[in-house]
């Protein structure tokens, strides 16, 4: 026995001996074998996915799980370099300094609003339209979560179109042993930072319930970087019968962010804080409800089925003409010139239904988990609206037809399944498949003449996916692990419609197509060491560009990329290594680590085919650097934790052809790379209280991660320099 249980048994034993000191004839000890409790930990607030988790295979797949109350970080601003940080290959832009909208990536493939990832939260779908029009404009607060999961690849064959793989937010959950527990957090910060999150929660008998008011408001470190954002959340969850399980959740966002715009190269070198736009806004409110049941049929068959509804918008107003194009008063009105107003409306509609069985085959307890899903989406978008001279946020036009309206429509439905197999007591192999069906339509006009009317455009197509992976336990606690899947991506909104009329589209556009393949060994090793390291390598066909063809513009497949690399992470704690406790505290050390080749080998462009010094081959793929690695190190002494962490991104093209001198009006050319160091700590002292603060960009390295070709505004758009934040939490 170890010393607790000693402690224990001797405690339990005086009790006994004393509660029948009056009857010691009658007295009778029996003694039972010890039962050791281990609580289930990991290092560095890194976590992986389960064999099966809500009727979702996740075995033979390449998943992180990031715990948010492990990990030092600036949750106030939902700074993903930190969050993300013990992630290997996320690719990451960060010209949004106010955290309202994550933009993330992996594996060479563009961050764009993590419109490469199907997002989620709690399980169902945030994107505006995810086949359509796939950006992410609502991240929920970090300090509303409680982990962060994420798939890589393979996640296509369960969750459909994407190359990234998925990004799952979790929201915290009520406390289950209280009727009411409260949690607040007030954080102030450079630049005007004010952040508050407020959040209730708890369980009384059969009813379990979880909601939260969040608020951050900052003028930003850019010039005209002004924001606003209101986020709230409430959940509650009904035990019906000892089977079946209700809940219903409700999510609304809305914020208002005045955008900087771009600058040129010479502007960003001069003092990358200045900006030449104020009239620029952006808002995009956003609302999700969804509905949820779960059935446990039996203790071998469990069915869930997930409703979901989004309705959100993306309205803009500004000045989005090139950089170079002053934005002045015209001396013939003595007003500015009339902004453009672009609005968009998304009313999207799902239902996923998952079922999972374990069943004995051979005498092993294998796994079927599968499901359908049906979908709806719509799409209204209004662009090119004539707006006010003005200066603040304000989507009124002066002309009620817009310059281009369409309206799309979406229907979805699928099938898919996957199967875990295993064989003796360490391998394991999961085929799986998955049918989807997609409709896509569209209509309206692109502009207002005669000839911009679009004919009613319908596109149907079958999509088979399929894939297969497998896992070895090497060890009690590590394991090998391999997947291949094929995966796609649909045709967007914007890839079917013309950009002008005389652009033609290709009445047999296809899908972008491809597969993702991994391979690598995980695991721990007692509590001192935690470790991914793998490689991958990723094929994506199919990708669509404009060519020259008989005189006009034709919008076609023409080109096939590669990416494959390393991805490595691994965490150690020198201390345990020789004892489980110390009185000076533990050291945690880790290193987050990718190398990615991303390159074009193939680009049907017959413009440029007779022209080798415009050949697109063997170029780097655009936003894709050569390398990510990020280091850290986290000290913790009781209730005392530091961290500090580096960052180190190589360089990046912004276009295809690899231009490295920037152009004049700074959309296209090389962004180089930067390392960004950061610092934060936190106390909990008195039970209940936490005083957290950090500094990012101690050096305030000067920094790009991302160049603009239209909205927010054309040109460069620089990271944040130096900042610092002080938060200061209750639980209760």
């Amino acid at each position: 026995m170890n010393n607790i249980s000693k402690l224990i048994f001797i405690f339990t034993t005086i009790c006994i001996s004393n509660g029948y000191s009056q009857t010691e004839d009658t007295t009778r000890i029996n003694l039972i074998k010890e039962v050791v409790i281990k609580e289930h930990t990991s290092l560095g607030g890194i976590e992986r996915m389960p064999d099966l988790k809500e009727n979702v295979i996740y075995a033979g797949k390449k998943t992180e799980v990031i715990q948010l109350d492990k990990i030092n970080a600036d949750l106030s601003t939902n700074n993903t370099r930190q969050v993300f940080a013990k992630v290997p290959g996320m690719s990451i832009w960060e010209n949004d300094g106010s955290g309202i909208q994550a933009g993330v990536a992996s594996r060479g493939l563009s961050p764009n609003r993590s419109w490469e990832f199907n997002v989620r939260q709690n399980g169902y779908e945030i994107n505006s339209e995810v086949f359509g029009y796939p950006e992410t404009y609502y991240t929920p607060p970090m300090e509303a979560l409680d982990k962060i999961e994420v798939i890589r690849g393979a996640a296509s064959l369960q969750y459909g179109p994407q190359f990234g793989g998925l990004i799952n937010y979790q929201i915290k959950k009520g406390n289950p042993n209280k009727p009411i527990a409260f949690e607040t957090s007030q954080t102030i910060g450079s630049y005007g930072l004010f952040n508050t999150f407020n959040a209730i929660g708890g369980t009384y008998k059969k009813f379990s319930y979880y909601g939260f008011i969040h608020h951050r408001a900052a003028d930003g470190w850019r010039e005209n970087s002004v924001y606003s954002i209101y986020t709230g959340f409430v959940s509650a969850n009904y035990q019906l019968t000892k089977k079946i399980n209700i809940s219903a959740e409700y999510s609304k966002m809305n914020y208002k962010s005045q955008q900087a715009g771009g600058l040129t190269d010479n502007q960003f070198n001069e003092n990358p804080r200045q900006s030449s736009r104020e009239r620029n806004w952006f808002n995009a409110p956003f609302n999700v409800a969804t509905f949820i049941v779960k059935y446990d049929i039996s203790k071998t068959v469990n069915f869930q089925i997930k409703s979901f509804v989004t309705i959100a918008e993306r309205n803009s107003v500004g000045f989005t003409k090139s950089i170079t194009t002053k934005d002045s008063i015209n001396p013939l009105t003595l007003q500015y010139n009339a902004r453009q107003v672009d609005m968009d409306n998304y009313k999207n509609y799902g239902t996923e239904a998952r079922v999972s069985v374990k069943y004995k085959f051979f005498k092993k307890e294998n796994v079927f988990a599968g499901g359908l899903r049906a979908y709806a989406g719509s799409t209204k978008r209004n662009q090119q609206g004539i707006g006010t001279t003005g200066v603040d946020f304000d989507l009124s036009l002066t002309n009620p037809q817009f310059g281009r309206s369409l309206e799309y429509g979406t229907t979805n439905y699928a099938l898919f399944a996957e199967n875990i197999f295993r064989f003796g007591k360490r391998f394991k192999v999961v085929p799986g498949i998955r049918l989807e069906y997609i409709k896509n339509q569209s209509e309206g006009y692109i502009n207002t003449s005669s000839t911009g009317t679009l004919n009613i455009n319908k596109k149907e197509r079958q999509i088979l996916l399929y894939g297969i992976g497998c896992e070895f336990k090497v060890t009690d606690n590590t394991n090998a692990y391999a997947n291949y899947s094929l995966a796609y991506r649909p045709v967007t909104f914007s890839e079917l419609t013309p950009s002008a009329t005389a652009e033609i589209i290709d009445p047999n556009l296809k899908d972008a197509r491809g597969f993702n393949a991994d391979f690598g060994y995980r695991g721990s090793v007692k509590n001192y060491l935690s470790f991914d390291v793998g490689v991958f390598y990723l094929n994506y066909e199919n990708r669509i560009g404009t060519i020259t063809q008989n005189g006009a513009l034709f919008k076609t497949n023409i080109g096939t990329s590669v990416s494959q690399g390393i991805e490595s992470y691994i965490e150690i704690n020198p201390i345990k290594f020789f004892t489980d406790y110390s009185k000076l505290g533990n050291v945690s050390i880790f290193a987050s680590n990718s190398f990615i080749d991303a390159k074009y080998i193939k680009w049907d462009n017959p413009a440029i085919a007779s022209d080798p010094t415009k050949s697109i081959e063997n170029k780097r793929v655009e936003n894709a650097p050569k390398y990510i690695h990020r280091f850290g190190a986290t000290y913790t002494v009781k209730d005392f934790s530091i961290t500090f962490q580096s960052s180190s991104v190589g360089n990046v093209f912004t276009d295809a052809t690899n231009t490295e001198i920037a152009n004049s009006t700074a959309t296209i050319g090389m962004l180089s790379g930067y390392q960004v160091m950061d610092v934060s700590f936190s106390y909990k002292f008195m039970r209940h209280y936490t005083l957290k603060a950090g500094v990012n960009n101690i050096a305030d390295e000067k920094y790009a991660t991302r160049r603009a070709t239209g909205y927010p505004g054309p040109g460069i758009l620089p990271g944040n320099g130096r900042t610092f934040f002080v938060s200061f939490g209750v639980k209760l």
